[in-house]
């Protein structure tokens, strides 16, 4: 028993009680959790049963360097024991390290800044109202895509197209208009001078891991130059090395040397400490946002900003760049392979991965895999999302895909 929190009445080798205890206390907007999870190592997590299971969502691709990893809570530790929390009415060496590490990794130009949130979605609010100051807010279109998502508050929500997720809410923040994925031409048709900016994921992961077409990044960059509109990136979940380059826009196939505008950043940046960020590139779009205009109360912790620290340490000092690419191919390959009658492809990038079936059977998919000892997320009625820890072995890999046909085969049964 972990005795420092059985002072605080949390014994996490109490079984059996967590769940009801659980739909007694926590408001019910993530509906009944599948397990009780106690503990993790590496790529592994534990339930409170004492049963094992392989993490292949990592906490929906945050958990870069697994669970527990080593350096991330030495540093984590010592930071605490060093210097907690100290507001934004004052800075932090371990807050300006991080903004300096991040411009250097994006290849920001001179002038480039940073904000700090606490969340993909925050940083993705940050991005909204950057947008809004452009042209000294005389431009109100925002466009965003179709099947995207940008996150739950209510700016982020407005950019998010899913209308399940809209619909209870509105009316949202208005302006944000939604083109068709992909196509070039209906977003040439939507951009004009009242677009103050385009959001766009280089892989849309909630609507099923859909990577953008071969050169709509670069398109995308040249109309919206040309109408004086931002090219706003959320690399919220394809950033710090999900697909095997620092930031999916680097790949040459998705990005093709665009430069954007700003990208927002968090799940994997701090290795599951939660951080976000806004990075805005160059001097005019860094000036877009004037003191009084933003802020935030945790954006920015220097425990925070030491995770983030250390978690792109180890991506760089143990290589894990190149290991995604590697058991993406394993991955990728060895899915192929099955010939499995119910799958019908495996697409993605590096780590973020989905395997598609040819039957609306994800979520019973997922719950044979979860019986089998694996988690995986159904993303869509036909697809399964991959999103393991970017330090995932070929062998653990290998132990999932040997397993797949036997959970497949139990899904068809059930």
């Amino acid at each position: 028993m972990n005795n420092a929190l059985s002072q605080l009445n949390v014994d996490i080798e109490a079984t059996g009680s967590w769940l009801p205890r659980y739909q007694e206390s926590l408001l019910g907007v993530f509906g009944t959790p599948q397990r009780t999870l106690v503990r993790g190592q590496g790529a592994v997590v534990w339930d409170d049963q004492g049963k094992r299971y392989l993490d292949l969502l990592a906490g929906i691709a945050v958990n870069a360097l697994g669970h527990a990893h080593p350096f991330l809570t030495s540093v984590i530790t010592s930071q605490w024991a060093t210097l907690g929390h100290v507001s934004n009415f004052f800075a932090t060496p371990t807050q300006i390290a991080l903004a300096e590490r991040l411009l250097q990794l994006a290849k920001a130009p001179e002038g480039s800044k940073v904000f700090f949130a606490n969340s993909g979605t925050e940083a993705n609010e940050a991005a909204f109202k950057l947008a809004r100051r452009v042209d000294d807010g005389s431009r109100r279109k925002i466009i965003a895509l179709e099947g995207a998502f940008h996150g739950r508050t209510m700016g982020a929500l407005a950019l998010t197209a899913k209308q399940a997720y809209r619909t209870p809410f509105e009316p949202l923040p208005g302006g944000v208009v939604h083109v068709p994925f992909g196509d070039l031409e209906a977003l040439r048709a939507e951009v004009d001078g009242d677009t103050a900016a385009l959001f766009v994921e280089p892989v849309q992961g909630e609507s099923g891991v859909r990577p953008l077409p071969a050169g709509y990044l670069k398109a995308a960059r040249e109309i919206t130059a040309e109408a004086g509109a931002l090219l706003i990136l959320d690399e919220v979940q394809t950033g710090v090395g999900r697909t095997g380059a620092w930031f999916a826009h680097q790949l040459e196939h998705i990005g093709d040397g665009v430069v954007p505008d700003a990208m927002t950043l968090a799940k994997g940046l701090g290795g599951g400490f939660p951080t976000g960020a806004l990075v805005t590139f160059g001097s005019e779009t860094s000036a877009l946002l004037q003191a009084g205009q933003h802020g935030t109360t945790f954006g920015g912790n220097p425990v925070a900003a030491a995770a983030a620290l250390a978690t792109l340490h180890v991506i760089e000092s143990d290589g894990l760049l190149a290991n995604v690419r590697k058991v993406s191919a394993v991955i990728l390959d060895g899915i192929a392979a099955l010939n499995h009658p119910l799958i019908g492809s495996a697409r993605g990038e590096g780590l973020l991965i989905a395997i598609e079936l040819r039957e609306a059977v994800a979520s019973a998919a997922a719950k044979s895999a979860l019986e089998a000892g694996f988690i995986v997320n159904p993303v869509s009625p036909t697809a399964l999302r991959l999103a393991p820890p970017l330090i995932l072995t070929a062998d653990q890999a290998n132990e999932f895909i040997e397993a797949l046909p036997a959970i497949l085969d139990n899904t068809k049964a059930a």
